[in-house]
């Protein structure tokens, strides 16, 4: 009966996780059946590893395993909240499958994975910074000169400036940006964090 509750919390927890936080805030269809297959699997394999000889240190390995390949071995980008995401759903998956003395310690658990989950993920929090890659139509080897360009380009307080790649042939700059938006450009645009490219 435990074991029953504890399933029953976990696919509500995965369902608020990923149709009520992750999918409403960043619109990626495929990570949908991503999220919930890992967690559902997870929780089946725990579940079973759990019933048997096998000890649950073995399981969570494997397990882990599972979801580092997937991650490691992916043919699409995946941000960090995404992977961050991830590993909520495998936790959530772990923590119902896991027999424990208390039902209310694993819903307790899982309950705290949602709640870092929303505010860590939360659109206002620090919504003014952004990260983008830009390609410039110029060549600049001038650190200052580069920092300066962008702010007036962005109209933003730059912080972070990584050159990725100078072509002194063709008169590109590949630059990788964090930048903070002003608080006049921040009340227009009240969106996410992007990671974006754009040509300049």
């Amino acid at each position: 009966m435990q074991r029953i509750i504890l399933f029953a919390i976990d696919i509500c927890a995965v369902v608020l996780l990923v149709f009520g936080l992750y999918f409403p805030r960043h619109r990626r269809r495929d990570l949908v059946v991503a999220y919930l297959g890992v967690n559902v699997g997870v929780l089946a394999v725990a579940s079973a590893l759990s019933s048997s000889n096998v000890g649950a240190g073995l399981g969570l390995g494997l397990a882990l395993f599972g979801v580092l390949s997937i991650i490691r071995l992916r043919s699409t980008e995946l941000d960090q909240h995404e992977v961050a995401y991830y590993f909520s759903a495998l936790a959530l998956g772990i923590l119902g499958a896991l027999s424990t003395t208390s039902v209310w310690l694993s819903g307790g658990l899982m309950a705290l994975i949602i709640t870092v989950m929303y505010l860590g993920d939360h659109r206002r929090l620090f919504r003014q910074y952004r990260h983008q890659v830009l390609v410039l139509d110029s060549a600049v080897t001038d650190h200052t000169a580069l920092l300066a360009h962008l702010e007036r380009l962005l109209d933003a307080r730059v912080h972070v400036v990584t050159v990725q790649r100078i072509d002194l042939a063709n008169e590109t700059t590949v630059v990788d940006v964090r930048y903070a938006l002003t608080d006049r450009r921040a009340a227009v645009e009240p969106g996410t964090p992007a990671h974006a490219g754009a040509r300049r």
